[in-house]
């Protein structure tokens, strides 16, 4: 339950931080395309939720390793531009962590109907989110800043990525990135 429940929890954090971003942004078509974005994550969350049900256990307590070190690696993001560029990134994070789980030979059929559906949900959002960004930072005349900001982000949470495998298998036993991971992965 494990897996599942830092799943449900990446899913809870990143949905809290969507509200604060919404709450910050005015323009009506960005608040459409984060209220879509939010309740896919709500319910993203709820869909682990049920998948721990229906294996009969509950959620369980997550350590804050990955969001604690990303968050001392990158700092407190100066505004709106960079808070989407991070969103990307984390985002694209998820994916890759749903990919690895999904085409892993142990992942069951019913875990993998969880993982294609969400990773459905989060491409798109890596979709909107940078087409939004991008169009931001051209209205700013900071494209070339946001690119880079987005490369060090994007270096900045491989490190942080790195570190965090320890923990993970500190926590659960194995990594995701392990070649192969062990069969026990709830």
């Amino acid at each position: 339950m494990r897996t599942f429940s830092f799943y449900r929890d990446a899913e809870i954090r990143g949905a809290t931080l969507l509200l604060k971003m919404l709450q910050r942004e005015k323009d009506p078509e960005a608040q459409v395309l984060f209220s879509r974005h939010i309740a896919d994550e709500t319910r993203h969350a709820w869909l682990w939720t049920r998948r721990i049900r229906q294996l009969g256990a509950f959620p369980v307590e997550v350590p804050d390793g990955y969001q604690r070190r990303l968050g001392k690696a990158v700092g407190v993001p100066s505004g709106t531009l960079e808070l989407f560029a991070l969103t990307v990134v984390i985002e694209e994070r998820s994916v890759d962590r749903y990919t690895k789980h999904a085409t892993s030979p142990w992942c069951d059929a019913d875990t993998r109907a969880v993982l294609d559906e969400v990773s459905k949900d989060e491409k798109w959002h890596i979709s909107w989110m940078e087409e939004w960004l991008m169009r931001m930072a051209r209205s700013r005349g900071q494209e070339e800043r946001t690119r880079a900001q987005m490369a060090r982000y994007r270096e900045l949470e491989l490190q942080v990525f790195e570190e965090f495998k320890a923990d993970e298998r500190a926590w659960l036993g194995f990594s995701w990135s392990d070649d192969p991971a062990p069969a026990a992965v709830h």
